[in-house]
């Protein structure tokens, strides 16, 4: 069998986190599972690594080709050239295949290397990232003065034009780089040996599987695991599961007369081995709703939060909110309380800034004074103050909604609602199934386009580039994925009631 390793980048970065990941894109790659990489993180890391092209001046860029032996050719021609600046420049040796973000040619092989990351910190993996490629280019020859990791700067407030140079952040990794040459050379050598294997191996599943990226073989090395398991509790620690798993407690069963669970661990054991009815604590639920006045706003945002700033007055990764859904009920009529439930929206359109717009129609849709309900009350409340600190004439009524949240994830949250269905957790995607198994008209699986607050996010971000046949498709899409989320809060609502009452 060859020796030959071919890897890329991130092949290799792969392989330090585990080598059997390598072993299975190999020879298993079926085993993957896609859902595991975010395409939106690569959409992310690819406009980022487009814009940062610039930072250090005039450049040229080696176009991507599934042939990279012409990626390594025209690398070739821009250096014989002369180019100063090459961006994605290619090289390989011994079948160790590298494309360098940016590239500082100085002449006579002398190079600086400039790995861009849409993160705002430097993470650890970065630096076995940078110290390959190092390793590449010094066994082709070059000299490498400078290793620079380029990443945002999460500090930088766009004010007019962005100003890539501020919203970049550059740290000198050429020390790190250059004492990491033996553990690449050491790696690799180990590499070469363990892809010998004819065998899958059994190297035992630990913390690695989930850092620094969570692996797309995972539901593969855990197949043989009893369902459910130590890894599908919720509210418990990963290192904690691993303790479990590594002491022999791997299924429920093991776990019920574990020491040290919560009762709120214990609950979901329970519920899962016995098949219990559910839990209502009818008293704490009733004192619950009893915080809640008419009239009712039930209220839902939706976002998006791009690295690079669009609009005056943001920073990388704000969370920027583009829609809202309100079902909203005037006055109670408790024999039915659905029978005067209205509906209002609000969705921007891409180009401009959609938060001045939002928030005005915002306070003219919810009154001073209302009783504001949504389900998980961490992320709202906190974007509704940011936006009422940039609109000093909005920022009386915004406020005054702010101050009036209730948090319907609150009994669920605290367990004083639980059956079986939730799993252990209390995230609404999880609550909503639970209390209404076969509602068609509350299954987000039914709906086109949208189903999740990621897709929502994403969809926003792509519908600057849409036919205008698209954007109204996708709008109505985003109109009904966000009119699901807030009718889906009142149903909850509605339920807790019947619940309260014993019904």
């Amino acid at each position: 069998m060859s020796t030959t390793l071919h890897l890329s980048k991130s092949k290799y970065c792969n392989a330090v986190q585990c080598p059997k990941m390598l072993w299975l894109f190999k020879n298993k790659p079926e085993a993957f599972d896609p859902s595991s990489i975010k395409q939106s993180v690569l959409d992310t890391g690819n406009e980022v690594g487009d814009l940062a092209m610039g930072l250090l001046g005039d450049f040229t860029e080696v176009p991507f080709d599934q042939d990279l032996s012409k990626m390594l050719a025209t690398t070739d021609e821009l250096l014989a050239q002369g180019t100063r600046v090459i961006a994605e420049a290619s090289f390989a040796y011994e079948g160790l295949f590298c494309s360098v973000d940016i590239l500082l040619n100085k002449g006579n092989k002398h190079v600086e290397l400039y790995e861009v990351k849409s993160s705002t910190e430097v993470h650890n993996q970065y630096k076995d990232d940078v110290a390959y490629q190092t390793y590449v280019l010094r066994k082709l020859g070059f000299v490498v003065e400078k290793v620079c990791l380029v990443y945002i700067n999460n500090q930088y407030v766009r004010h007019g034009e962005l100003d890539i140079q501020e919203l970049f952040a550059k740290e000198d990794l050429t020390e790190v780089a250059m004492q990491k040459q033996d553990e690449v050379e050491t790696n690799l050598a180990n590499l070469r040996e363990y892809m010998k294997n004819p065998d899958e191996p059994e190297d035992p599943i630990g913390p690695h599987c989930f850092s620094p990226y969570d692996c797309g073989f995972w539901a593969h090395c855990t197949e043989s695991l009893p369902k459910p398991n130590v890894f599908d509790l919720s509210g418990i620690k990963l290192p904690t599961k691993f303790k479990h798993f590594n002491n022999g407690r791997v299924s429920f069963e093991d776990l019920q007369d574990e020491k040290g669970l919560s009762d709120k661990v214990r609950q979901q054991i329970r519920h899962e081995l016995h098949d219990l009815p559910p839990e209502v604590d009818r008293q704490a639920v009733r004192d619950f709703l009893n915080t809640i006045t008419f009239p009712l706003y039930f209220l839902d945002f939706e976002s998006f939060s791009p690295a690079i700033p669009q609009y005056d007055d943001t920073w990388p990764y704000q969370q920027i909110c583009f829609q809202y859904s309100l079902h909203y009920i005037e006055k109670d009529d408790p024999q039915d309380r659905l029978s005067t439930l209205k509906h209002a929206e609000f969705l921007a359109y891409p180009g401009a800034d959609p938060r001045k717009a939002l928030c005005e129609q915002l306070c003219q849709d919810i009154p001073k004074d209302a009783c504001v309900i949504i389900f998980n009350k961490s992320f709202e409340p906190p974007r509704i103050r940011e936006m009422a600190a940039l609109y000093p004439e909005l920022s009386e009524h915004l406020l005054n909604i702010a101050d009036h949240v209730v948090d319907l994830m609150e009994p669920f949250q605290q367990k004083k609602v639980y059956c079986r269905g939730m799993e252990g957790s209390y995230s609404i995607k999880n609550v909503l199934p639970a209390l209404f198994p076969d509602d068609p008209e509350l299954d987000y699986h039914n709906l086109e386009e949208v189903h999740n607050g990621t897709e929502a996010s994403d969809l926003f971000a792509r519908m600057a580039t849409m036919s205008p046949e698209q954007l109204e498709s996708s709008r109505k899409n985003l109109l009904k994925y966000c009119g699901l989320d807030t009718f889906a809060t009142v149903k909850i609502w509605q339920k807790l009631h019947e619940l309260a009452d014993g019904e």
